[in-house]
């Protein structure tokens, strides 16, 4: 009788332990899935934006045209989540060199469709920046389960692995140069 208890709570231990990895993953699948949606918002902004700003600034074509670039690349559908990641980094390297050289620009600054969109902009990277913390911290959780014995022990024999957290690219903590922004 004995053994079969304990059978029985080892068998209900491994069920909750393999519901507890099933969780834990699909909560991980919707962090990133909400970075997805606010990645898609930011880039539903840029056609705006560019649009707007070549109305009033005499600013470097190949700017432009780099942001409309990056934008077609990472809403191609043809990246993987590592290379969209890159893509975005770049992206939001490029927008912001181009908020910070508006100062050259008053009519566009004085704009309403600009400080519009300029607002929007600010607020969807503030969104993007508590998704990406909502990831990691998602992530982290199902990485101690993972990582942590005895959960170490199923996630080994089911094929459960680490996943890395988004950390900043390189280029990302690089301070912006507001003297080469402003070079014409």
């Amino acid at each position: 009788m004995i053994t079969v208890i304990l059978i029985v709570v080892a068998f209900l231990f491994i069920i909750s332990v393999y519901n507890s990895f099933i969780a834990k993953k699909n909560q991980v699948t919707i962090a990133f899935s909400a970075i997805d949606v606010m990645l898609k918002k930011r880039f539903d902004l840029i056609p705006n934006l560019v649009e707007v700003v070549k109305q009033y600034a005499d600013y470097e074509q190949n700017t432009l045209t780099k942001i409309v670039e990056l934008r077609a690349k990472a809403t191609s559908g043809q990246v993987s989540d590592a290379e969209k990641a890159s893509l975005d980094a770049q992206l939001s390297t490029s927008v912001r060199g181009l908020m910070l050289n508006v100062e050259n620009y008053p009519d566009l600054k004085a704009n309403d469709n600009f400080k519009n969109l300029q607002t929007t902009w600010t607020e969807t990277e503030e969104q993007i920046a508590a998704a990406r913390r909502t990831y990691n911290a998602v992530v982290t959780d199902y990485n101690n389960a993972v990582m942590m014995f005895p959960g170490n022990v199923f996630a080994a024999m089911l094929g459960y692995k680490k996943i890395e957290v988004l950390s900043t690219l390189e280029e990302e903590r690089q301070n912006i140069s507001a003297k080469d922004l402003f070079k014409k």
